[in-house]
């Protein structure tokens, strides 16, 4: 039984206030025809597992009417399309007597299920009765239909006040159209009278919690609601005496569409196909959690004794509670019958331990698998007492005997199932530049986190402005590496320019008409430029620094700032220099400017043509200038003509705003075109269809185990040296796990902000061949890999969303997208969203298991 407030985030004002009790995940409630639990219990003895009988707790059921003006009756007449009623409590009466003076219940059915007297019952009697019931049949399992047989309902409990008695309310709006038309068939007590039997004493833990709050200090606020999800079992045959339409029966038997879940009841192999509702940015835990819950050996693991192992006392655990929380929720997921589950109870252990995943902020989907691999690890090692171990020198010995040696030590103080399955080991060669010395080391490994190796090249357009006024702005396309550094760019731009030597480029992005930053680290990699930014590349004299660096903003008075940013140099002593200096690089955007250059071949107007344009220009507009901050904020009064400027103002990069008193006299002399914002770095309109980068898993794991140079802040201490170095290093798989996860890193961070790979990569979904990858076979035959679950993202770093493709059931796989599960055909599976992936070892046995 799921116990849980509707929404737990939900904090707004309601008249009907709601509440939980701390009931785990896999603790659900089943209601199940009496007959045909106590035919269960008197075969097998107690189904719950030990030797003593349940005594059961009578609930007559009621109309809500039937009592004072409770709550429920309140509600009742409010909802009136809602089903409402009330269960008392009777006195102590032995369940077995109740049997025999009933002669078993006169209104049974022909299959002797009992039509007006039910039965609670945990997940766990459930599943025993269930089991002996199969047995009894010839069976060894449950059949298809008792798993097509379950489907939930929603109900909300009210304790009445100073009676041992329950109201029940369910709403149509909290359950799907089928169920609630069941409900009402099943509960309906109009005509005859309705019996029900707790024996999972739920319901007494209701009313003791209640009572126990009506005290001076807590005092029973009787408006509060249990909100609770009943799985119902066994009653398919009493609607279908009371006449249930077979289409009716279809519809709940075949794929039915119930709070938000997709649930295939009828399908073989559907246990384990259960959704994880999304509590709040949290589909990347559901993510993870699916491919780690659908793991070949976990699986068995965890639905076994997996707490005779908990390691209680490990300072590196936490105390055994994540793997509990793991496997209550793990059970859940594969019990028969079961809906979307709200994760809540593992959710709230994560973030006590991992405070990094607490709140509702989206979070990586690895990071959270990574630490729950190794909490997972740490709360299950078999290891109490962890022996201290020290890694012994090679001295020339085989790599054999160094890596079996690093194994066991390993082993020593690590020993769990996630050991078992998932971890395995790779071999690290260190090599000294200068005396040569080599150092190898073998290391344990959870999963490989393999690059994304790319050798195409990106297309990037810029738009090139002259300083001086000599040349019209236009844009500029290269391509560089897609992976390149900022050098790259300018190398080709210097290129494409025709730089001479005497010259140079100043590259800077431009965003609302603002110069934003100056790109100028040529070590900065090109991740950083986006394609929906705007770069302009300023051509000037490579003396440039001896001049102050004039960057003009056009602005309209009282108005937003307009048009391209300019660049112009020169020296500045009165104001009349900086008008000057504005005029002379805006010069190349007037209109006469752009007919004499068409009249003459393409060649700028003369000398004196541009300084008669210049006077035009200085006697006919009314411009002020101002001095500004680099954000665009003007800094003190207008600047003066004829007045000297101070030159403690004048260093360096100076930022001056331009006010245009008449824009439109502008419109009129200078072309708008030229003037407009710069071209983004890639637009799609401007180009054909950006092809989609495509690599395969094996380029990705060549990349991961090429020997490349340490960077500088990994320096290695060479003995030999005994001096800190910039060794070379080397990786080799050496042993590989039964359970092979591979993170694909997508995501790259710097100092300005992240970044996304989309490549696609090609990875196999049968074979995944790494016998040419493995430096040592370690006695075994074949390392073939067969993949079952991807962790996909989708969308950008600044958010996205987290799903999971499955395999399950054979060769067929599943799309687990939070509460939804739906079937997915296998060539749709691989995207460029594939974000981790998990394979297992080649077999067909596991997947048949399944």
């Amino acid at each position: 039984m799921e116990v849980s407030p509707s929404s737990s985030e939900d904090t707004s004002d309601t008249s009907q206030q709601q509440c939980s009790f701390s009931i785990s995940d896999n603790h659900r409630l089943y209601l199940v025809p009496f007959r045909w639990w106590k035919e269960a219990e008197g075969g097998c003895g107690d189904p719950d597992g030990g030797t003593k009988k349940k005594r059961g707790v009578l609930y007559d059921a009621l109309p809500a009417s039937s009592l004072y003006a409770g709550p429920m009756k309140i509600l009742n007449s409010i909802f009136k399309s809602d089903l409402a009623f009330n269960l008392i409590k009777k006195e102590e009466e032995d369940d077995d007597n109740y049997v025999s003076e009933n002669n078993g219940g006169e209104d049974r059915d022909i299959n002797g299920v009992s039509g007006r007297n039910y039965a609670l019952v945990s997940a766990d009697m459930w599943l025993e009765a269930l089991k002996w019931h199969s047995e009894s049949k010839g069976t060894a399992k449950a059949s298809e239909d008792d798993m097509t047989d379950v489907y939930p309902l929603q109900l909300k409990l009210s304790i009445l006040q100073d009676t041992n008695t329950l109201g029940v309310r369910i709403s149509k709006k909290d359950n799907a159209v089928e169920c609630f038309r069941r409900a009402c068939k099943i509960f309906s007590i109009e005509s005859e009278v309705l019996y029900i039997w707790d024996f999972s004493g739920q319901t007494a833990n209701f009313l003791l919690n209640d009572n126990s709050k009506n005290t001076k200090d807590f005092p029973r606020q009787p408006e509060q609601d249990i909100l609770l999800e009943l799985q119902v079992y066994g009653l398919s045959d009493l609607i279908k005496n009371k006449d249930m339409k077979k289409d009716d029966v279809n519809v709940i038997k075949g794929s039915l569409k119930m709070n938000g879940c997709m649930s295939m009841r009828s399908e073989k192999g559907s246990l384990g196909l259960t959704g994880l509702q999304n509590l709040g940015n949290t589909c990347f835990m559901n993510s993870s959690l699916q491919c780690l819950a659908h793991t070949p050996k976990l699986v068995d693991y965890f639905l076994g004794d997996h707490r005779k192992e908990i390691n209680h006392d490990n300072p590196l655990g936490m105390n055994g509670e994540i793997a509990m929380a793991f496997g209550d929720l793990l059970k859940t997921l594969w019990a028969p019958g079961a809906t979307a589950v709200p994760p809540r109870t593992f959710k709230s252990k994560l973030a006590h331990f991992a405070p990094q995943f607490s709140g509702f902020n989206q979070h990586d989907s690895q990071e959270l698998l990574a630490f729950l691999l190794d909490g997972l690890h740490e709360d299950l090692n078999r290891v109490k007492c962890k022996p201290y171990v020290e890694a012994k020198d090679g001295d020339g010995r085989r790599d054999e005997d160094i890596a079996d040696e690093y194994w066991q030590n390993h082993l020593a103080r690590n020993d769990s199932i996630i050991v078992d399955v998932c971890q395995g080991q790779y071999r690290s060669t260190l090599v000294c530049p200068v005396c040569r010395k080599v150092s190898v080391t073998f290391d344990p490994f959870m999963y490989l986190s393999l690059p994304l190796p790319s050798t195409s090249l990106r297309t990037m357009t810029l738009t090139l402005v002259s300083t001086d006024g000599s040349a019209q702005p236009n844009p500029v396309t290269v391509s560089v590496p897609k992976q390149g550094k900022f050098e790259d760019l300018v190398n080709d731009l210097r290129n494409k320019c025709s730089l001479g030597n005497h010259q140079t480029l100043m590259v800077a992005e431009v965003y609302n008409n603002h110069i934003i930053r100056f790109l100028g680290d040529p070590a900065d990699s090109l991740s950083l430029i986006r394609d929906d930014d705007r770069l302009v590349a300023y051509k000037l004299q490579k003396d440039y620094h001896k001049f102050s660096q004039i960057v003009f903003v056009h602005q309209q008075i009282e108005k937003q700032a307009f048009g391209l940013p300019l660049v112009a140099c020169g020296e500045i002593v009165k104001g009349h220099d900086i008008r000057d200096l504005y005029f002379k690089v805006l010069k190349a955007f007037t209109i006469k400017a752009k007919n004499s250059s068409t009249e003459n071949n393409g060649n700028m107007p003369t000398e004196d043509e541009d300084e008669e344009t210049k006077n035009e220009s200085c006697s006919d507009y009314e411009i002020k200038f101002y001095l500004s901050d680099d954000n665009g904020n003007v800094k003190g009064c207008e600047i003066v003509m004829d007045e000297l400027l101070n030159s403690s103002e004048l260093t360096g990069r100076v930022n001056i705003v331009v006010c245009w008193s008449d824009k439109n006299k502008m419109v009129e002399e200078y072309d708008q075109r030229l003037l407009r914002s710069p071209a983004e770095i890639y637009k799609p309109a401007l180009f054909s269809k950006r092809p989609q980068e495509s690599i395969s898993l094996y380029k990705c794991l060549e990349a991961f185990l090429k020997e490349e140079p340490l960077g500088p802040e990994d320096m290695w201490y060479c003995p030999g040296c005994k001096k800190h170095r910039q060794a070379s290093k080397k990786l080799d798989l050496w042993r590989l796990p039964e359970i092979l996860v591979i993170h694909l890193k997508r995501f790259s961070y710097s100092r300005f902000l992240k970044n996304k790979l989309e490549t696609y990569v090609d990875f196999p979904i049968h074979d995944l061949d790494l016998s040419t990858f493995v430096a040592y076979s370690n006695g075994r035959s074949s390392h073939r890999y067969m993949l079952y679950a991807i962790s996909n993202h989708y969308g950008s770093m600044g958010g996205g969303h987290y799903t999971a493709f499955i395999r399950h059931d054979g060769d067929r796989w599943y799309d687990f997208d939070d509460s939804h599960v739906s079937p997915i055909d296998e060539d749709r599976i691989k995207t460029s969203a594939a974000y981790h992936t998990q394979f297992s070892l080649q077999s067909k046995s596991w997947l048949a298991a399944m």
